[in-house]
């Protein structure tokens, strides 16, 4: 490790080469105290959702630098999984998230991974966040914001057709029928590498079929954003969804493999979080890396 310092400027910090597993072996460079770049102000009329998954990784330091980001951007944080590792014990988060991610906490509203299960059925996670993480016995829950409605799946457990949770999300879809919907779960559908998730096949078409605009996941420890996907995985700029992988919040960062039908955009070269901004009617986004640079950003309507 080696420490660069710089005066009145960013102070970063350059890790050697890493290699672990399927994990990509890179050299991260942090601006640990670099002002953002990008616009990530709340404007008139919008919401801000911002966040990642795949974040807390104690003797790693991408969570730091990620939750720096946090610190400058406003609005309601949300967490696609795997919040605190190894086994998202109480006591994995209070080491290895509560610091970093932690101190915002308050305004976090978070889904479950399946390291935050390893612990059997999560008490560590749902201990953490509480009333935040929704009902214990289910992990999953939806919420307003401003005109938009936010549905969050738990992708650990049953998801098949019928299951207890698809029935709720087809009646939550139902009573919430509002122009723009974004939901967000941990275990991505689709993805350029192993870790895309066929088994979330059906929340996918429910989703779509009730006209949600946005999918946030996590999982592969990268950022991708998709193409518009309907609910016949055929591409469908006007009524598909569009899905963000963002699995970028501290974990050792992953390889991709092959490049997966309708990826308009993979990035994996340094940590980073991504930013809605949510106004009636439509949508901006923008990932913006850990030294403060947009990697990628674009805008759409809802349908």
């Amino acid at each position: 490790m080696r420490l660069i310092a710089r005066a009145r400027g960013a102070t970063l910090l350059v890790v050697s080469t890493l290699t672990f597993g399927a994990c990509k072996p890179v050299r991260y460079l942090f601006g640990w105290r670099a002002r953002l770049r990008p616009d990530t102000t709340e404007r008139a009329g919008g919401q801000s959702l911002v966040g990642a998954g795949d974040i807390g990784f104690c003797g790693l330091i991408g969570d730091r630098a990620t939750a720096t980001l946090l610190d400058q951007i406003p609005g309601t944080v949300f967490t696609t999984g795997d919040n605190a590792y190894p086994d998202g014990t109480l006591d994995d988060f209070n080491k290895c998230y509560a610091s970093t991610w932690g101190r915002h906490k308050s305004r976090t509203r978070p889904s479950a991974g399946n390291h935050d299960y390893h612990d059997g059925h999560a008490p560590g996670y749902f201990a953490y966040f509480g009333a935040a993480a929704g009902d214990s016995t289910k992990g999953y829950y939806s919420y307003d914001l401003g005109t938009w409605h936010v549905v969050v799946l738990n992708s650990n457990v049953d998801v098949k057709d019928g299951s207890p949770q698809m029935q709720w999300l087809q009646a939550d879809l139902a009573e919430h029928h509002t122009l723009c919907t974004v939901a967000y779960w941990h275990h991505a559908f689709l993805s350029s590498s192993s870790d895309a998730t066929p088994a979330m096949k059906v929340a996918w078409r429910l989703l779509n079929d009730a006209g949600v605009e946005v999918a946030l996941t996590g999982h592969h420890h990268a950022y991708e954003r998709f193409a518009p996907v309907n609910g016949a995985l055929a591409l469908d700029r006007h009524h598909g969804m569009r899905e963000f992988v963002v699995g970028t919040g501290g974990a050792l960062l992953d390889n991709f493999g092959h490049t997966a039908r309708f990826s308009e955009r993979r990035y994996n070269d340094n940590y980073g979080v991504l930013q809605l901004q949510l106004y009636p009617g439509h949508y901006a986004w923008q990932f913006v890396s850990v030294n403060g640079h947009v990697r990628d950003s674009g805008e759409d309507r809802c349908h």
